[in-house]
């Protein structure tokens, strides 16, 4: 079985083989999203972005050269890892897939469980690369809660910052996936300009997901760095839409982007592990 819930999409207009291999991956435990067109998959890695993609080259629209093509040249999609699974065989058809940035390059006809153990290997090979966000280049995952599980063993005095941008989906379906990573980085450095004018070398900013970021720093700074933080971004969220959009029937509505702070400073009965930390920090959010 699979150990975690991975998502893989399957590119394959031959229905035999697409109904195969969404049955034999299930059965594994993952989820699978099945497409049997080149745009269709270009399509469901952005707007679903699965952990893997399963390519065939011959496709009825675009071949799979071209939907990887796209795919690495897409900033929300480049680090998807694919594998070619495909009746072309030549030497030069394989080295073509690779240097788009395959993975993998599988010939028909296949084994399962070979290809079981590449998405296997794939998949965790695509774990241990993303310790960093894409966009803000900030710690995520598992290097966030190893920092979280150090706070909780630590002796010295810590505190945390939980800041949360709100409304970014909605943000993203009306101005795009560009304006958004936009909000993210800009956010993600005003926190960080914030910590070098007010905070201390050690403190340290991460994601707690891809909308939250997670400030670690002394309890003596905890209320300035979020006073400080708090008003330098509301003063800013405003400049990320466009002119037309900043008028003040705009920013009335519900969906408007906007930020919200939580703080946390352990009393005497901290936390037993990271996760239960991170719940608490979540209920602080206001």
């Amino acid at each position: 079985m699979a150990e975690a819930k991975h998502t893989v999409l399957i590119v394959e207009d031959d229905l035999d083989v697409a109904d195969m291999l969404n049955a034999y991956f299930r059965v594994q435990g993952y989820e699978v999203l099945t497409v049997n067109w080149g745009e269709d998959a270009i399509y469901a890695c952005q707007t679903s972005h699965p952990d893997l993609v399963i390519l065939d080259i011959r496709l009825p629209d675009i071949d799979g050269y071209e939907v990887a093509r796209r795919l690495r040249s897409n900033r929300r999609t480049e680090n998807i890892p694919i594998i070619f699974l495909t009746e072309k065989r030549h030497r030069d058809d394989r080295l073509k897939g690779l240097e788009l940035g395959a993975d993998d390059y599988i010939t028909k006809p296949f084994d399962i469980q070979e290809l079981r153990l590449r998405v296997r290997n794939s998949l965790r090979r695509s774990a241990q690369g993303t310790l960093n966000n894409p966009i803000t280049g900030l710690a995520e995952g598992l290097l966030v809660d190893e920092r979280l599980r150090e706070c909780l063993e630590q002796s010295d005095p810590w505190a945390l910052l939980l800041i949360s941008i709100e409304n970014l989906d909605h943000f993203r379906e009306s101005y795009g996936f560009i304006a958004s990573d936009d909000v993210l980085r800009a956010v993600s450095l005003m926190i960080n300009n914030a910590i070098q004018d007010m905070g201390a070398p050690e403190d340290f900013i991460g994601h707690l997901s891809s909308t939250q970021f997670v400030l670690l720093t002394h309890p003596g700074q905890v209320e300035k760095l979020a006073e400080h933080i708090k008003n330098r971004l509301n003063q800013s969220l405003d400049y990320f839409y466009p002119l037309k959009d900043r008028e003040t029937s705009a920013k009335s509505d519900a969906h408007r982007l906007s930020i919200r702070i939580g703080q946390y400073i352990p009393g005497n009965k901290p936390p037993k592990d990271a996760d239960s930390l991170k719940t608490m920090l979540l209920r602080q959010l206001c």
